[in-house]
């Protein structure tokens, strides 16, 4: 059996400050934006995800909640994960570990550099940075969720908001 994991990097927010926290940095109308041309992009390629799983600063929570509005995935259902804001790629991995069996497709919403450095662990591939609100698919054949560690996935795809805009 296939699993497919959709790994999102938050959208653009507010720039850090004195003011605020970086945990509680909040989307900008870009990032809104950003969210939302993302989560049409999926919908509209049949990409639906059994499961949402999101750090639970606001900026990731958002841009999860955003785009599962896009793809018609009640927002009270996203696994918030506290551990995904700073935990290091190592909270990735234990957060899609002990995933059911019965979820094929996961998306997981998460931050820089981490969320970088575990697309390029699990995949082999070199993302550099990934791009506010961009998109990097890796697919596991014939593996369980909690078998997945370095370079068992394959590199499907990563795709900008810049890049779909250019398309429209």
């Amino acid at each position: 059996m296939k699993k497919t994991l959709i790994l999102v990097r938050h959208a653009s927010a507010e720039d850090n400050n004195f003011e605020i926290k970086d945990f509680d940095r909040p989307l900008i109308e870009k990032g809104l934006s950003e969210a939302t041309v993302m989560g049409k992009w999926l919908a509209d390629k049949k990409i639906n995800p059994d499961q949402f799983i999101s750090s639970l600063a606001p900026r990731a929570r958002k841009t999860a909640e955003i785009m599962a509005e896009q793809l018609n995935y009640n927002i009270d259902d996203i696994l918030l994960l506290r551990s995904l804001y700073d935990g290091g790629p190592n909270s990735y991995l234990n957060s899609i570990t002990s995933i059911d069996e019965s979820i094929n497709t996961l998306i997981l919403f998460g931050h820089n550099p981490d969320i970088t450095f575990f697309g390029e662990y699990l995949s082999g591939k070199l993302l550099m940075s990934m791009k506010k609100c961009s998109i990097a698919i890796i697919e596991f054949e014939n593996q369980k969720w909690e078998e997945i560690s370095a370079k068992t996935g394959r590199f499907i795809s990563y795709t900008t908001p810049k890049q779909i805009r250019e398309d429209i």
